[in-house]
């Protein structure tokens, strides 16, 4: 049987091998496919496994030999899942290998935000602390988390995390519920409430859901000049939840105070993106995926939803 990854380089630039899917068929590996290759590159193999690259309707008419489809990731937007259902393709996604690493990287990119660490080791390195009459000094103002407010959209595995990290330094934890949906009850270590007022009285607003159609650029002007003026925006989730020319504005504005951002629309990011010039705003390339472990797991789990595929027992199957 004929497996195609069409983008494997980032889940193994070389230490995370491919052994084990190899040995359930005939497997071919790219590092990289553009859109003009998806549809060469794929054709005549049962099974495609891919990461980024694209497999819209059009694609998948293309793909009469194809019956499954692996995403090497929690997020499946990349993939026209009608399409995928009428062509009876079968989709499957990795939603549990990243959880304790994303979390770790939402407070990364906190803290970066509160403590800014990097630029006092850059002033340091510069000579400051040298030239300083003091035994201390600080660039900007320094923030405490502890007896702040998480807001955290998108309440799954991750987003719980996200809230256990944050209970445990001290902060309170909110957690939207989606419109129209009665909120559970409050809870001794969490509350819940609508996205309106969890952005207007959290410090931190994290986000942790998935990207719809329905939920595109949802954090918009208008939700964030709800947010406090003191309040910091992280999203190590789907880039095009955020309107970035919004957010650019909110921050160059002093409408919210900071971001921290872990992905953009367009990944790599282009050079026009109004966030690369906006004050107080942290970017990392798309990397709260990717320590060893966690591609470790990722590759795990991607080859035993194949094996379960081929066994008749798919698992994980996006619905």
């Amino acid at each position: 049987m004929k497996i195609v990854v069409l983008d494997g380089y980032t889940l193994n630039p070389g230490d995370n091998p491919w052994d084990a899917l190899a040995a359930l068929g005939d497997l071919t590996v790219h590092d990289r496919s553009a859109p003009d290759e998806t549809v060469p590159r794929a054709r005549g193999a049962a099974i495609v496994l891919t990461n980024k690259t694209h497999l819209d309707a059009a694609t998948l008419a293309a793909l009469p030999d194809l019956r499954y489809v692996g995403v090497l990731a929690t997020g499946y937007n990349v993939v026209d899942i009608a399409a995928a259902r009428a062509h009876g393709i079968t989709v499957t996604n990795v939603p549990e290998y990243g959880t304790d690493f994303v979390a770790q990287h939402v407070f990364a990119l906190l803290l970066e935000l509160t403590n800014a660490v990097g630029e006092h080791d850059a002033a340091v390195h510069a000579g400051e602390w040298q030239r300083c009459p003091d035994f201390s000094f600080w660039k900007r103002p320094l923030l405490e988390l502890a007896g702040l407010t998480m807001g955290i959209v998108g309440y799954g595995r991750i987003g719980r995390r996200v809230g256990d990290v944050a209970r445990a330094l001290g902060m309170r934890v909110l957690a939207s519920v989606r419109p129209g949906t009665a909120a559970p009850a409050a809870t001794a270590t969490e509350t819940w409430c609508d996205l309106e007022t969890l952005f207007a009285t959290s410090d931190v607003v994290s986000l942790h859901c998935p990207l719809t159609s329905d939920n595109t650029r949802f954090v918009n002007a208008a939700l964030l000049a709800r947010m406090k003026r003191s309040a910091l925006l992280v999203n190590t989730a789907r880039g095009p939840l955020i309107d970035e020319q919004a957010l650019a504005e909110a921050l160059a504005a002093g409408t919210i105070a900071g971001a921290g951002l872990d992905v953009v629309s367009v990944e790599p990011i282009r050079a026009d993106n109004p966030l690369l010039r906006a004050p107080n705003c942290v970017l990392t390339p798309h990397v709260a995926w990717a320590s060893l472990a966690a591609r470790r797991r990722l590759m795990a789990t991607a080859v035993d939803n194949v094996r379960g595929f081929l066994a008749g027992k798919p698992q994980n199957v996006v619905r």
